[in-house]
């Protein structure tokens, strides 16, 4: 552009900072900016702050204080928008929070009112760190000096409020959102019914899921699984199975976890064929446990294969068939459920070549699944001359 003569204006350029910064390139955007004056443009006081908000957003921390340092050095006055970044990025650690509100403090005496976002930001960061009455005084004090408190304040509030164990008085902010017009978006109400799902009241948390809806405003898979979840913990099972159908309809695919949550809830209540049924479907969906979920995933499964060999015995084998398939290790648990549930039906070689492949994938049976084997075998031979030598090891 410089070869060809063409005027760049700051605007051209700060739009390539930010979009820099959309792809989380931040030293790229300072790149550019430094070669401003290379195209005879003297960034404006707009620039510094642009760039500055994208080093804070990109938690390039010390460096954005290093960048504000350098603004001051060159005569730029600090202005709300100046402090109001510093202000975010200072409200990102708990350590920092106090800087964050001295900062704030002395803005009068630098010339500068906070607005509705220095009080916001504020509000947000000492809500995330338990500081919920100072949050109260700060957005009292914001409503008086009539700096009008948006959804994004009042959300924050809320979620502090749910998370200090406060949903009563959470309740009451959102009551008082609805009176000033504020609509409130999924974010207020999934942490709402985050609160109301904690304090064992998932079908008050379900009633405002319906109200959510009847106002429009769609649910993500946060609100879903924080609704599943505690629907499962409180044994409503069902409603967290129609929950799941409805996700499904709305194009939101639960994941692994989300399953297992379901899976585990049935198993709670006894239901082990619903419980497999579950994990057939989550199987057959394509649906993989990550490495944070694969743990969880592999006790629902043993969970699964124990609960259904006292009345589901085929089930329960074709089930671990799969796990072995899929590279699920069966704990020694569930391999003594099935050598008991085997012997039980007089299956004594179908036991005795499972304890052999359990065995090969490296875990031990414990004494009491060899006691099981030995009390429902009359011919010893087919326990083999392995099972004995390692009985006599046992001193059984």
């Amino acid at each position: 552009m410089k070869v060809e003569n063409c005027v760049v204006s700051e605007d051209t350029l700060l739009s390539i900072c930010r979009g820099y910064g959309r792809v989380h390139r931040p030293f790229d955007s300072l790149r550019v900016f430094h070669k401003m004056k290379d195209f005879d443009c003297d960034p404006s006081h707009k620039g510094y702050v642009t760039l500055l908000a994208i080093l804070v957003e990109e938690n390039q921390l010390k460096l954005a204080f290093k960048f504000y340092k350098n603004m001051r050095e060159i005569g730029l006055p600090p202005t709300v928008a100046s402090l109001n970044v510093l202000i975010k990025a200072l409200c990102r650690n708990e350590k920092t929070v106090d800087a964050g509100l001295k900062i704030f403090l002395e803005m009068p005496k630098r010339g500068c009112e906070p607005d509705s976002y220095t009080y916001g930001t504020l509000i947000s960061g000492l809500c995330r760190f338990g500081r919920i009455d100072e949050a109260k005084k700060l957005f009292e004090e914001m409503v008086e000096k009539d700096c009008s408190p948006t959804v994004v304040t009042y959300t924050s509030m809320i979620h502090g409020l749910c998370g200090s164990k406060n949903v009563e008085e959470a309740m009451r902010y959102l009551e008082e959102m609805r009176r000033k017009g504020i609509e409130p978006n999924v974010f207020t109400y999934s942490s709402l019914m985050d609160g109301l799902c904690k304090d064992g009241r998932p079908l008050q948390a379900m009633e405002l899921f319906e109200t959510m809806m009847a106002k429009g405003c769609r649910p993500n898979m946060v609100t879903y699984s924080t609704l599943i979840t505690g629907l499962c913990k409180e044994q409503k099972i069902q409603e967290a199975v129609e929950l799941l159908d409805r996700m499904n309809l709305q194009g939101l695919k639960p994941d692994a976890g989300l399953y297992g949550k379901v899976i585990s809830g049935f198993c709670n209540v006894s239901k082990f064929r619903e419980a497999a049924n579950f994990l057939d479907e989550m199987i057959l969906g394509g649906i993989t446990p990550n490495r944070l979920t694969w743990n969880i995933h592999v006790k629902t499964s043993n969970y699964v294969v124990r609960g259904l060999c006292a009345s589901y015995p085929t089930r329960a084998f074709t089930l671990y068939l799969s796990m072995r398939s899929r590279g699920i290790s069966v704990e020694v648990e569930t391999l003594d459920s099935l050598v008991k549930c085997l012997c039980k039906k007089g299956e004594f070689q179908k036991a005795v070549q499972l304890v052999n492949e359990i065995v090969a994938d490296g875990c031990i049976p414990n004494k009491g699944t060899w006691k099981v084997l030995i009390g429902h075998t009359l011919d010893k031979t087919i326990v083999g001359e392995a099972s004995e030598s390692l009985l006599r090891d046992l001193e059984i």
